[in-house]
């Protein structure tokens, strides 16, 4: 059953109101998508619609729908190699320009999570906005001690609508894997699980700012990023320190300060893959409103990390098997790659790895070595899920959050410094990570820091041993009894299927002579064999 009708038609009313089907031509798109646009064009809402010419309308279309669209949008916001330039404009709106919520509610809010009157807590509270975005909005204040702080506030009653629509997505995932097998290669279902689960994270700022204090704690010092001190929490309010900077997309004012963008890029690119690969905690929301970019020392800018709500982990076989894999791609060894993938547990029995290897040489051999101008990451993602679908892999669903931030790292390293050699800077940094992590050394360390663990834990050993011969002792005796009675089942089958041959021996003969005998005697005949019948019933 179709959850939340009342939500989908809804929607439908808000698309066919700013008139969606308007933004693209028709001959442009998927023969497919444009039955989407003649089903918006069928709503009532369409044919009255004065929207068609207002250059906002994807902007506050996506706003009236709720969080989850604009999440959408602040995904395609990073993708100008995809979006038509005037589309994309209203998108970018969409990091942190999304509409506010009333200050005087923002203020209560403040009041009942923090539990403090706003003077009390600050000296200076501004009731203007500073940017507002999908879950909450941002107001810039100052501390009694003058520091200059942000105070984010979650924005209220979304949580239900949330929930609601990813309801319907749970159906539409569940639908799509009925239907396609490229949705169950994908595990679709368990996806938008784990993405819900995120966003209702998301609404906890409590857990954004432990995320916080986690990634300051790894770059403190660092030259490459700065993450922000967090002063005070709550479940929907958080007190931050106040950064100086821009956006990462303003590339017009890091040439107008002459910043090195090249040097930059480069930067942003170690910054990722030493979130992944050394701390094993990536900020996974990477659109422009969260990464920016520090003014105060043009020569040596550092990575500004804001909003760390959205984070992925990868366990380490993960970790391992992803290094391998793109270690594999760099040095054009496909026969590698799909020993790596098979060794992961992704391909099933029976598939012709020659041809899996052949398709992956002619799908991802292509991207190597070409400069971030010539990539297109989302494009080669979508001939992998191809490609998944014929040859049945299993991708695991904890690795697509990767795959999206991958999306997201390319959309804004393409804007920064298209040239950038994303191979060339990325190959030493694996190899590196992998020779450490399989270091003999070091893993003779840490099964050193483990023994401890397993000394507390032998002390359980006599009695965890005494309880499985135990267990194996009764395991015997109830295999014992089960074969005791399998045999007398064959037993008694046995005697009965000699008991049936006799029997029917018996009847077979009476009726052959009831048959030539006389009639009188047929008749006795018959009388007998029909007593022996429901004798035998009986029996």
């Amino acid at each position: 059953m179709i959850p939340h009708i009342s939500r989908l038609l809804e929607l439908w009313r808000i698309a066919a109101h700013y008139r969606l089907d308007t933004l693209f031509a028709a001959e442009e798109l998927p023969e497919k998508a444009r039955h989407a646009l003649n089903f918006i064009r069928l709503h009532p809402a369409a044919w009255s619609s004065r929207e068609r010419k207002n250059p906002l309308k994807l902007k506050e279309a996506l706003e009236e729908m709720g969080p989850l669209a604009i999440k959408l949008g602040q995904l395609l916001s990073t993708r100008r190699d995809l979006i038509p330039p005037e589309v994309l404009q209203q998108l970018v709106l969409l990091q942190d320009r999304v509409k506010p919520f009333d200050s005087d509610v923002a203020k209560a809010r403040i009041q009942q999570s923090l539990k403090a009157d706003v003077n009390t807590l600050f000296a200076r509270f501004d009731a203007q906005p500073l940017a507002a975005a999908s879950i909450a909005q941002v107001h810039t204040a100052a501390l009694h001690d003058g520091r200059e702080v942000v105070v984010k506030v979650t924005r209220p009653d979304i949580r239900t609508q949330i929930l609601q629509d990813f309801e319907i997505l749970e159906w539409l995932g569940a639908t799509l894997e009925k239907r396609l097998e490229a949705a169950r290669a994908l595990h679709l279902s368990e996806i938008i699980q784990d993405y819900r689960q995120i966003i209702l994270n998301e609404l906890d700022l409590t857990l954004e700012a432990d995320n916080t204090r986690r990634m300051r704690h790894y770059f403190t010092g660092s030259s490459m990023m700065y993450v922000p001190e967090v002063y005070m929490d709550s479940k929907d309010v958080m007190v931050a320190e106040r950064i100086t900077g821009v956006p990462i997309s303003d590339t017009a004012t890091f040439d107008q300060m002459g910043m090195n963008r090249a040097d930059l890029a480069e930067k942003g690119l170690t910054i990722f893959f030493t979130q992944v690969f050394r701390d094993n905690f990536f900020h996974a929301d990477m659109h422009p409103g969260n990464v920016f970019v520090e003014t105060i020392n043009p020569a040596n800018p550092r990575f500004i990390a804001l909003d760390c709500a959205i984070m992925g982990e990868l366990s380490k076989h993960d970790q391992m098997t992803v290094a391998r894999m793109l270690l594999a791609v760099m040095n054009s060894n496909f026969m590698q790659l799909i020993q790596i993938v098979h060794q992961a547990g992704w391909i099933p029995p029976g598939t012709d790895q020659d041809a899996l290897a052949r398709e992956m040489r002619r799908t991802v051999g292509p991207m190597v070595s070409k400069p971030m101008s010539e990539l297109d990451f989302a494009g080669i993602l979508i001939q992998v899920m191809d490609i998944a679908r014929r040859f049945h892999l299993e991708i695991p669903p904890q690795l697509m959050l990767l795959l999206k931030t991958l999306v997201h790292v390319e959309g804004l390293g393409t804007d920064l410094y298209p040239d950038l050699d994303i191979w060339k800077l990325a190959k030493p940094i694996l190899t590196d990570w992998i020779k450490a992590n399989m270091n003999p050394v070091k893993n003779m360390k840490e099964i050193g820091q483990q023994i401890p663990d397993l000394l507390l834990g032998a002390q359980d050993l006599p009695s965890l041993m005494i309880d499985s011969l135990n267990g194996l002792k009764n395991q015997s005796a109830w295999h014992s009894r089960q074969l005791n009675e399998l045999q007398s089942m064959r037993l008694q089958m046995e005697h009965q299927q000699k008991r049936s041959w006799m029997f029917g021996s018996i009847m077979a003969i009476l009726l052959s002579i009831a048959i030539i005998a006389p009639w009188y005697v047929s008749i006795v005949l018959i009388v007998l064999a029909s007593l022996l019948a429901v004798w035998r019933l009986a029996k």
